[in-house]
């Protein structure tokens, strides 16, 4: 009998160690390509571009390093920092009524309306999802100084007895007046954001067990005392991420004002943002390195501002919920 051949050892490298090996990265590189391609190239390029002395349409080989100038010229410009200014105070103006209204607001929808709670914060959230664009013409339509539906109720409760002192007896011309286009804008933010501000509030107050509720429903607390000394400490982890989010919207503000202000700025360039501004440079002034610096200016004071909320904010936030 013929002794048998020994087997042959398994062949290495086949097709299921191929799958083992390399199959894993093949599934997740659909997500590192387009990663690469719309957002760490774009932000490389931006970088390397406000070095450069640039024309959009003059293609790449017209680029001319000119190092730090695209910068300077920002921090000389006068204009540069009217429009930081004006968008910090639309970021305050805008950003802070929001909590002040979506916290108790929340507060109210987690306890008197809880059985209405679905309804209540579904129509709170829609204008978050709504068309930005159809929500400032909207609101464009509404601001008009002559048929405009704000007017028009101003001038009704003028003519209330009594109160009818506390509102204005002339119409306002709220786009066309320096001292009212930022409030204008800030008042279509609120419209839009209070809603999305709600259902964050409202998701930490759940989270807050019940039990303490009942408690202190026991020990006698009012509704007031039970939000002030139960609801407010727990809910400042919370606070401090709503906050961060509207801080860093806020300071990138640019469909609002652009529509509401036809892309001008509106009367006395009230209402011109640092976005509207850098987008202004790129398109009229064909100037893509200076917007590029100022993208870039924009960033570090956003970060500035964000790690100072982080410091004073975040910390006694998670102080409270320790």
């Amino acid at each position: 009998m013929l002794a048998s051949s020994p087997s042959k050892p398994a062949r290495r490298g086949g097709w299921a160690a191929f799958q083992r090996r390399y199959a894993p990265y093949i599934f997740i590189s659909p997500f590192f390509i387009l990663f690469f391609v719309f957002g760490l190239f774009p932000i490389l390029f931006n970088a390397y571009l406000s070095f450069q002395a640039w024309q959009p349409g003059s293609g790449l080989g017209e680029m001319q390093f000119v190092g730090l100038r695209n910068y300077t010229d920002n921090l000389t410009d006068p204009t540069f920092w009217q429009s930081l200014k004006n968008t910090a105070i639309l970021a305050l103006e805008s950003g802070l009524p929001q909590h002040l209204i979506a916290i108790p607001l929340a507060f109210a929808v987690a306890g008197v309306l809880r059985r209405m709670q679905h309804l209540v914060t579904a129509l709170y959230f829609l204008p978050y999802i709504t068309s930005i664009v159809a929500i400032s013409v909207i609101f464009f339509t509404l601001f008009s100084w002559q048929y405009g539906v704000i007017n028009a109720v101003l001038s009704g409760l003028h003519r209330l007895p009594l109160v009818g002192g506390l509102f204005p007896a002339d119409k306002i011309n709220w786009l066309g007046e320096k001292e009212y286009v930022q409030p204008a804008i800030a008042l279509v933010v609120i419209w839009r954001y209070t809603g999305w501000n709600t259902l964050l509030y409202l998701s930490g107050i759940q989270a807050i067990p019940r039990e303490l509720y009942e408690a202190a429903a026991v020990d006698g607390a009012t509704g007031w005392q039970s939000f002030r000394f139960i609801t407010l400490p727990l809910l400042r982890p919370m606070m401090f991420v709503a906050v961060t989010l509207s801080l860093i919207g806020g300071l990138q503000l640019f469909e609002e004002p652009f529509i509401l202000t036809n892309g001008t700025g509106g009367a006395g360039q009230a209402g011109l943002t640092t976005i509207m501004y850098m987008y202004r440079t790129y398109t009229s002034y064909s100037d893509a390195g200076v917007a590029a610096a100022m993208s870039w200016l924009l960033f570090l004071v956003i970060g500035a501002l964000t790690l100072l909320n982080t410091r004073l904010f975040g910390r006694s936030g998670l102080a409270g919920r320790d």
